[in-house]
């Protein structure tokens, strides 16, 4: 009986105990590509194409999202707004929102989706093909030439990326609200301009969307990186990237707004 009990108990932990060794070999897998990064600096064409192939060709979705997100949120703050009489604030409640939540969280989903689960694809690929163990053989090191600067293009296209977003939600919120309702022009960029900080709203929303670039980039190419080389294992580590940045970005959401605006 106590020897079923033990098993039973060492079976249920084991999902935690492999988690936590590859956290732990995810976190080695960050320092070493810190150490290769610098390849990605002093050969810059290899970061810019990755830049536009994982930032550039995002761009549409991108866009597109953030407009039609941005008018479903002026209509449905316009409407609870106008029980109280204060549809003159839709812009400023519209403009917070996507700043600070929902431009850096939707955009680093999307990210996730489209550019992540990409770069973990790519990666396995060359790992399944042996391409990575030629270049091993060839004396180029993987981490320096592939991993580095994919990784740091995902850094830098994410920030970017959540500011159009952004942008193109307050611009649909501006079509809905003023062009479609009928909210004064004035009203809507005047309260947005006096209420919206530069430090509080805009530089924290940049932070948030560097985090979540940082996140979303190392688990792409750890999971690409560690895949297995066959095309389940390709496929396996896809998902595995869009489901764990999923709930790492919501997970750090939480916390970030809690020490940004709330001073936990």
């Amino acid at each position: 009986m106590t020897d079923w009990f033990v098993a039973r108990l060492s079976a249920l932990g084991r999902p935690f105990v492999d988690a936590l060794i590859k956290v732990g070999f995810a976190t080695r897998f960050f320092f070493t590509l810190l150490l290769h990064s610098s390849t990605a600096f002093r050969r810059a064409g290899l970061t810019i194409r990755e830049i536009y192939f994982s930032g550039v060709q995002s761009l549409i979705i991108i866009l597109v999202s953030g407009l039609f997100v941005g008018m479903v949120l002026g209509l449905q703050f316009f409407e609870q707004l106008q029980r109280f009489g204060a549809t003159e604030t839709v812009g400023v409640v519209v403009a917070l929102s996507l700043l600070r939540e929902l431009g850096p969280v939707v955009a680093g989903l999307l990210f996730a989706s489209r550019a992540g689960s990409a770069m973990t694809a790519e990666i396995g690929l060359m790992k399944t093909t042996e391409q990575l163990v030629a270049m091993e053989m060839m004396a180029v090191d993987p981490v320096a030439r592939v991993v580095a600067p994919r990784f740091w293009a995902g850094v830098i296209s994410m920030p970017m990326l959540a500011i159009l977003f952004s942008t193109m939600g307050i611009i649909g919120g501006y079509l809905v609200c003023v062009k479609l309702i009928g909210v004064d022009a004035g009203a809507f960029w005047g309260q947005m301009q006096s209420s919206v900080d530069m430090r509080d709203d805009v530089i924290n929303g940049v932070i948030k969307s560097v985090v979540f670039g940082l996140a979303v980039s190392l688990i792409a190419v750890f999971e690409g990186y560690e895949a297995e080389p066959t095309a389940e294992g390709v496929s396996g580590a896809t998902t595995r990237t869009v489901v764990t940045s999923s709930l790492v970005i919501l997970g750090l959401d939480f916390v970030l707004t809690a020490f940004m605006f709330r001073g936990i």
